[in-house]
């Protein structure tokens, strides 16, 4: 006999286009991890009852894929990225979305030259070696690098700041988001619906990676927000402003890039109220590079098959964790603020990948990934620099 609701979760994990994105490439694909989107539907509804912004849960994860096109690839990240490699007792996962991982690579294999075949010899590689002895040879080089499973669940960590102990509204609060790619930039933009002034801040130096990707996936988690470029390096004191007249601040880099400027937490007093909300790839590392897919398999969250296991949807830690994040942010309103909030990519990702899995044999249609509504186009880098610097000086009463 079907269970009803079994059935009812694996049609909408084929519907959402998440099934498209789970499994091997050519072959049927994965259900096994369709009480994912249950829960992250139920997280949705929690942040509109705490917010009043809708959400839909399936978009959010599965919209960057259909934006820029992506499909299932099994071992091969749906984005092409990274790669899930068997190793001498397990398996891991090698991320190169950047040019300087591809550099490191005779570094990380000790060679002299870069191989013709970069995942061929990395392949070769960690099949030789232990799986805690590549992902150490990783973390080395700074290049993103998990073991399967080596994570286990844990929620955001709230540590109280001040005495505030009375709700507050999102409207109108300045949000300072100095986060970049996807889970950071979501939190902020479902801010932003909710009524907040989200300023998002870049380097000029380094903005953020998607800025210069397929501009509907940037204006889509960006749109509503002032663009503010500062010198982290060469400004800090205007950054120390901003950060001292925001509500909240949303951090997604490592830990110690803000520590080592005298610009963290605890480095820079706040208002009232100040939410300061840190989105990192594994807690308690701060020098650990992650992103969406890796941080996934870290928490165990994949797909399986006869085989091994294959990627679970597109960078999905890095959605669930936007969501998360926004959920832990909302309910720390609620409570009045005055806390700072650490929530792990790979943390979340393993809470997500201890859900029941779904035993499934029956056929079922495969829907592809559905686009966002276009987006209004996000500020251009700086183009709000005077405005922001206009608001700062209100809030913190001096001078224009």
């Amino acid at each position: 006999m079907v269970n009803v609701d079994q059935a009812a979760r694996v049609s909408d994990w084929a519907g959402s286009g998440l099934a498209y994105l789970t499994g091997p490439p050519g072959k049927d694909p994965d259900v096994s991890r369709a009480a994912v989107l249950t829960e992250a539907r139920g997280v949705a509804a929690d942040i509109a009852g705490l917010l009043g912004v809708e959400v839909d849960a399936a978009t959010m994860l599965a919209g960057r894929a259909a934006i820029l096109g992506l499909t299932r690839g099994g071992r091969v990240s749906a984005g092409g990225a990274t790669r899930l490699l068997a190793t001498a007792d397990g398996w891991c996962a090698i991320a190169l979305p950047r040019a300087d991982d591809v550099a490191a690579l005779p570094a990380l294999l000790e060679t002299d030259t870069a191989p013709d075949d970069p995942w061929t010899a990395l392949s070769g590689w960690a099949a030789m070696r232990s799986t805690e002895a590549v992902a150490a040879r990783g973390q080395l080089l700074d290049i993103a690098v998990a073991g399967l499973g080596e994570v286990s669940a844990e929620p955001p960590v709230v540590r109280r700041s001040g005495r505030a102990d009375r709700p507050r509204r999102v409207d109108g609060l300045l949000v300072a988001d100095l986060s970049s790619l996807w889970a950071g930039p979501l939190c902020g933009q479902l801010l932003a619906r909710a009524g907040a002034v989200v300023v998002k801040v870049e380097s000029p130096r380094r903005p953020d990676g998607t800025r210069s990707g397929e501009p509907a996936f940037f204006d889509w988690m960006n749109f509503g927000k002032l663009s503010y470029a500062v010198d982290f390096d060469d400004d800090t004191e205007a950054l120390r402003r901003l950060l001292t007249a925001a509500d909240v601040v949303i951090e997604g880099s490592r830990p110690v890039a803000l520590r080592r400027r005298g610009l963290s937490a605890d480095d820079v007093p706040g208002r009232v109220g100040r939410i300061w909300l840190r989105i990192t790839g594994y807690r308690g590392q701060p020098y650990r590079s992650a992103f969406g897919d890796d941080a996934a398999v870290a928490g165990g969250l994949v797909g399986t098959t006869a085989d091994g296991p294959v990627f679970c949807g597109d960078a999905i830690a890095d959605p669930l964790a936007g969501l998360e994040a926004v959920r832990a942010l909302a309910q720390s309103l609620h409570r009045g603020g005055d806390e700072v909030i650490d929530v792990s990519m790979a943390q979340v990702a393993a809470r997500y990948a201890a859900l029941p899995r779904t035993l499934w044999t029956a056929a079922i249609t495969v829907e592809q990934p559905q686009a966002p509504p276009p987006s209004p186009p996000a500020s251009p880098l700086g183009a709000d620099n005077a405005a922001v610097r206009h608001i700062v000086s209100e809030r913190l009463c001096t001078p224009c």
